[in-house]
């Protein structure tokens, strides 16, 4: 782990050394992806321009998720958000390269490319957040307090957790880098809107198979004083640090065994 680690940081200062050397390009990238993951709230905002509620739901109730979803979603992005490239070097064999290197290969494979650019959904997630915050009409209590961070970065290894998963797929698949993206990215984007809004079917496939329904919808329903979806109990909302364990750590035996099955590309 601690090499891995300190692969992993090497690898991502040298690109980030990369990228500062175009700051100006840095800033545009960044301030672009900004603007194009902001296009999501601002098809919420014209929603609410029509309707007072979603599914039950209030404007900041919503925004509240969105910022929930959208800041772990970017941490994630941001850590390991290149994996998805993996398919690509299975299929040329450039993944032999990684595999001679004295440091692990998850390591080199997270960090490649580091985008230091998707900083621009993080903040953008970060003021919709902050938006609901200052809306919300909530009595803060302890436990209340405590979920925030807990969310957040349980959140964050949940989706990384899922980034990891579908790379191992990759291996089998070679080719299956929009099938990643579909649990990834189009997991991001079901969890910005209420489950009320879901059929029980999808909701309970987000919660026992793949376990997105931790990252913000069970434990929101907590701080906001909603109903729990499928009527779980309440210390759900309180179990996502274990999941993001248990999904870590099934995600790593994913991995490894995907890893074992690779033969290279032949001639």
């Amino acid at each position: 782990m601690r090499e891995g680690l300190r692969a992993y940081r090497l690898i991502t200062a040298m690109w980030v050394r990369s990228t500062m050397a175009y700051r100006f390009s840095f800033l545009m990238t960044t301030a672009g992806n900004f603007v194009a993951t902001g296009l999501d709230f601002l098809a919420i905002l014209l929603m609410f321009s029509r309707v007072d509620a979603l599914g039950g739901y209030s404007l900041p109730e919503i925004a509240f998720l969105y910022g929930l979803s959208s800041v772990s979603f970017g941490l994630a992005d941001l850590a390991i958000g290149s994996m998805d490239r993996l398919g690509r070097r299975v299929r040329d064999g450039t993944l032999d390269t990684l595999l001679v290197r004295p440091a692990p290969v998850l390591a080199q494979v997270a960090a490649d490319r580091f985008g230091l650019r998707r900083l621009g959904r993080v903040v953008q997630g970060a003021l919709v957040l902050g938006y609901a915050l200052v809306h919300l009409d909530l009595d803060w209590t302890a436990g209340r307090l405590l979920l925030m961070p807990v969310m957040i970065l349980s959140g964050g290894l949940i989706f990384c957790a899922v980034f990891v998963g579908g790379a191992a797929f990759q291996f089998v698949a070679q080719d299956a880098s929009e099938v990643q993206n579909a649990f990834t990215y189009g997991g991001t984007t079901l969890l910005q809107y209420p489950p009320t809004v879901f059929g029980k079917e999808l909701v309970r496939g987000v919660t026992f198979v793949l376990p997105l329904a931790f990252v913000n919808w069970l434990p929101a329903s907590h701080v906001l004083g909603r109903p729990y979806p499928l009527d779980l109990p309440q210390w759900v909302a309180f179990s996502s640090p274990l999941i993001a364990a248990v999904s870590c750590a099934l995600a790593g035996l994913a991995w490894r065994a995907g890893l074992r099955t690779y033969r290279s590309t032949g001639n």
